[in-house]
């Protein structure tokens, strides 16, 4: 693996798993807060997200920045899909991949740099980067996805409320109970050495799996009857599970798509609108597949399965309404 020291990129400077053969995932460093009156003042046109569409957190600030319309406020830079020993890439000759719009460099870890000269740490997205300042305000998904849900009304072109305060505490401790079976579950799974934390990691996915999918039998979100940041945290998990979790993490006792409740409301997300212009299959297949050669040395890209995202959901029925006229 690879990362920053003091400034300089290596590439046998981290491990992600520690003696005991369990995936540990390193804290992001850059924490910095959007708000007014502080000194990242929330603004159009100040800042820039850099992201990948294959990455379950950078699709989390997608998701955010599409749902409330801040497209025009935020710009993005979006990275390729295969992240190789010289960490994330810009390749615009690549579809669906940008130039660095801000600084026209050819690494994310260039960013980093110019941020922090003696930066110790992985060079991850999501990135929200301060045009105005020149360098990173924040790299912590849940935090960005927070900010703009939270700073940027003024600017957003639609009156979506994923945090809304008075049920905030709620969604914390949703995010919270989702975080370490689910979103970082298939990681646990994926990158275990070792057999007894693959089985622990296996049992408390698939034992959360159930828990939700019963919970959703009543509701239709995860924190009741509207569309909040939750969902967005447990869309980028299951859009991916069966394509490539399943199979590449072995996370393979069951696939979402065999769930009651789970399958019907990854479509209703899904058909939410400005939700599927975020999902880009081919990136998330490519980058999984080819950028862990520990976990698939081949680079093998498996082809399924072809889940029908677009059929009917019925989940309206909890609600009497379609997403939208819960999103007003």
């Amino acid at each position: 693996m690879n990362k920053l020291v003091d400034g300089e990129w290596r590439t046998d400077a981290y491990e992600s798993t520690d003696d005991s053969g369990s995936f540990e995932r390193q804290q992001t460093t850059f924490r910095d807060r959007v708000r007014e009156g502080g000194e990242f003042e929330p603004a159009a046109g100040r800042y820039h997200l850099y992201v990948s569409y294959a990455c379950p957190w950078a699709h989390r600030t997608l998701l955010a920045r599409s749902l409330l319309g801040l497209e025009e406020a935020i710009s993005v830079s979006v990275v390729d899909p295969y992240r190789g020993e010289d960490g994330w890439q810009f390749t615009p000759e690549k579809e669906g991949c940008t130039v660095d719009h801000v600084h026209g460099a050819d690494y994310l870890r260039e960013l980093y740099v110019r941020a922090d000269p003696e930066a110790t740490c992985r060079v991850t997205v999501p990135v929200l980067w301060d045009t105005e300042t020149d360098t990173v305000v924040n790299n912590e998904s849940r935090e960005i996805m927070r900010m703009l849900a939270t700073e940027f009304g003024a600017v957003a072109r639609t009156e979506v409320d994923l945090s809304p305060d008075d049920r905030r505490e709620e969604i914390d401790a949703v995010l919270d109970a989702i975080y370490e079976p689910i979103n970082n579950g298939v990681y646990r799974a994926g990158f275990a050495t070792r057999q007894e934390p693959y089985d622990e990691a296996i049992d408390d996915l698939f034992d959360a799996l159930a828990h939700w999918d019963e919970v959703l039998a009543d509701q239709r979100y995860l924190v009741g009857d509207r569309l909040t940041e939750a969902d967005l945290a447990m869309f980028t998990t299951l859009v991916r599970f069966d394509a490539v979790y399943h199979t590449h993490f072995m996370c393979n006792v069951a696939q979402i798509h065999e769930y009651d409740h789970l399958w019907p409301y990854l479509r209703d997300l899904y058909q939410t609108p400005g939700v599927a212009e975020t999902v880009n299959m081919d990136h998330i297949r490519e980058h999984y597949y080819t950028t862990h050669p520990d976990v698939n040395p081949h680079g093998i890209v498996a082809r399924g399965p072809d889940l029908a995202f677009d059929a009917p959901h019925e989940r309206d029925r909890l609600t009497g309404g379609p997403p939208t006229a819960l999103l007003e």
